[in-house]
């Protein structure tokens, strides 16, 4: 055995880990227990789950495969990782889909045990890979995971089919020991997440141990590693998804409203973490409503923000389709309703549990009739906390719907929130109208000359009894009107609305560069792979500037300025140029695009090549 005191420990400034295995082998919960002692130590982190399209593939098959990407670092980082610098394997179905992503060199941990002849003809493999020589170009370890837990959890009394489920967990304390993360806080979290389950508990417990000790005592490794704590500004910090920090985004905005949320939503991949969240939280004044479909749930939101609610419905691209009719009605009544589109692979079902951009020209557009309504987009998984604050202030402000656009990439993802100070953020409550406001009457589309926004009142307010709907209304009365030039003055009237936020929207950021003369310009989940391009492309002595927008209706006032300044303009979205197409037409200005649509984010690498291309040419 060697002493674990005399054995080295290398410092690394990152490393990129990739757990993978089969759906049912834990590899999400285990990716995640490792990005949380890795955010309680103190690092910079970024993460990717990768979830298997479908619902119970079978056992042991590609189509089956979990896997869950993080980087986690010293120094600032933007992205998961390019590919993975360490690769743990769980099954050959984990290790066939996983092993190309695997620079030459890199590192691999595999579940021997599972290499058996059934689980290898499962996943095509016509003979080991473990003995063929095909592995040669990594450094491999064969650990046998599954017999060591369940000789490890024998005295926790769990039957041997039982005990191999805490597998995952002796890979998470050999990761644990291997990269020196702190035990504590996985060991706590065993012991309350499994309380009402003892015999669960222990197995996990002692699995989690043998691992750590397997890494310790083993002469397989010659060496430990750490990467040292981030130097972050000072503050409480939390790891976050990006559906979590946006359902806490909601429950800030409605105090800051001081109104109550309500959440009408229909369950749907992969949005329906955050009706999850919500749900939890009726001490703040939360009301979910998981309603029987998607028009229940958009048409249960208008009712609620008609009665002075602080109103959202959750969705995807699908639902979003269904709830067309609604948001129309919505803009039609000018009510405040946030709708938030969650991002997935289509057209269709398409690619439930992966990520693209696929919904800006369906949120600007997909609607009949002249319907404009503002889009933002959140760019972090943290920034969605930032998103759906603005949204709402957006939408109670200029009392019309908003769509809040995330992805699949970023609701999934994790990585370090510096928890804002309550007090230091921006009051967003909006008066409702309490009195007569036109010779002793009350007139519902009787507008604010700044803002353009109707008066909001309560249905029920003595005196200020009216009706909405969606027949065209008389501006000011509200009375249903079918004058022709009343119907094209309430149309130009609610688009001068819409376009009229860009007066107080802040000027486009550049992170510019002087002599660059290519401007790389991206929205939503892009914007730490085209971040970390650019930091590549500079380190290479070239030149180049980036800019990123969060408000895609309307567009900020100086965008059209900004984008004259530069000779080339590149767009990289995950689809195929809908941004491109928008800004194009908007500013006849020749944007290239760098488009991809594979159900995976961009990797820094690619959007680098395409900057040097460019630049280049």
């Amino acid at each position: 055995m060697t002493d674990t005191t005399a054995r080295p420990i290398k410092e690394l400034d990152h490393v990129v880990i990739r757990f993978a295995g089969d759906s049912g082998d834990g590899m999400q919960l285990t990716g995640d227990r490792f990005t949380s002692a890795s955010a309680v130590f103190g690092n910079d982190l970024s993460t990717m789950p990768d979830f298997p399209a479908e619902i119970r593939a079978p056992a042991g098959t590609l189509a089956g495969v979990s896997a869950f990407q993080v980087n986690i670092s010293d120094h600032d980082i933007l992205t998961p990782g390019d590919e993975p610098d360490v690769l743990v394997a769980m099954n050959p179905a984990a290790l066939k889909a996983n092993v190309g992503d695997l620079p030459r060199g890199g590192t691999l941990i595999v579940n021997s045990d599972t290499f058996d002849e059934r689980s290898l003809t499962k996943a095509g493999y016509a003979a080991s890979p473990l003995g063929d020589g095909s592995l040669d170009a990594f450094t491999v370890y064969e650990v046998p995971m599954t017999s060591l837990t369940i000789e490890a959890t024998k005295e926790a009394g769990a039957k041997p089919r039982d005990a191999e489920r805490s597998k995952n967990f002796f890979a998470l304390g050999l990761l644990t020991w291997m990269y020196t993360r702190p035990e504590e806080p996985t060991l706590q979290w065993i012991t309350e997440r499994f309380a009402s389950k003892p015999v669960v508990a222990a197995s996990n417990t002692l699995a989690f141990k043998a691992g750590h000790a397997f890494g310790e005592t083993a002469e397989l490794f010659s060496n430990a590693y750490e990467v040292r704590p981030a130097d972050l500004a000072p503050g409480e910090y939390t790891s976050i998804t990006g559906n979590v920090a946006l359902a806490w985004g909601l429950i800030a905005a409605a105090h800051l409203a001081k109104l109550p949320l309500f959440l009408g939503s229909y369950p749907i991949t992969p949005a329906s973490d955050i009706l999850h969240e919500l749900s939890k939280h009726k001490n703040f004044g939360v009301r979910t409503l998981q309603a029987e479909d998607e028009i229940a749930g958009v048409g249960a939101a208008l009712g609620a923000a008609f009665g002075g609610q602080l109103a959202c419905t959750t969705t995807s691209g699908p639902g979003v389709d269904l709830k067309a009719e609604t948001i129309g009605l919505a803009i039609s009544l000018e009510l405040p309703l946030l709708i938030i589109d969650i991002q997935r692979g289509g057209p269709s079902t398409g690619l439930p549990t992966k990520t693209e951009q696929s919904d800006l020209l369906l949120a600007m557009y997909g609607r009949h009739g002249e319907s404009p309504l503002p889009i933002v987009a959140a760019k972090t998984p943290s920034h969605c906390f930032e998103t759906a604050i603005e949204a709402a202030r957006i939408a109670l402000k200029y009392r019309t719907p908003v769509i809040l656009l995330s992805d699949g990439y970023l609701a999934n993802g994790s990585e370090p929130w510096k928890l804002p100070n309550a007090e230091e953020l921006a009051d967003i409550s909006v008066p409702f109208a309490t009195e007569p406001n036109h010779e002793g009457e009350f007139w519902p589309y009787l507008r604010d000359p700044e803002t353009l926004a109707r008066p909001w009142a309560i249905p029920g307010t003595p005196g200020l009894e009216h009706r909405v709907g969606g027949i065209e209304k008389a501006e000011g009365t509200g009375n249903i009107s079918y004058d022709p030039a009343n119907h094209e003055a309430m149309t130009h009237i609610r688009a001068a609305k819409v376009a009229g936020i860009a007066k107080e929207l802040p000027g486009v950021e550049v992170d510019h560069e002087d002599g660059a003369d290519l401007l790389v310009l991206g929205w939503g989940s892009t914007y730490g792979a085209i971040g970390a391009a650019v930091r590549r492309v500079r380190a290479r002595g070239q030149k180049v500037a980036s800019a990123h927008l969060v408000h895609l209706n309307p567009f900020p006032l100086d965008l059209g300025e900004v984008l004259s300044r530069y000779r080339q303009v590149l767009i990289p979205e995950m689809n195929l140029g809908q941004l491109s197409r928008l800004i194009r037409a908007e500013f006849l200005v020749d944007a290239k695009s760098l488009t991809k649509v594979q159900g995976q984010p961009f990797r820094a690498s690619e959007i680098e090549n395409k900057i040097l291309e460019m630049v280049s040419a």
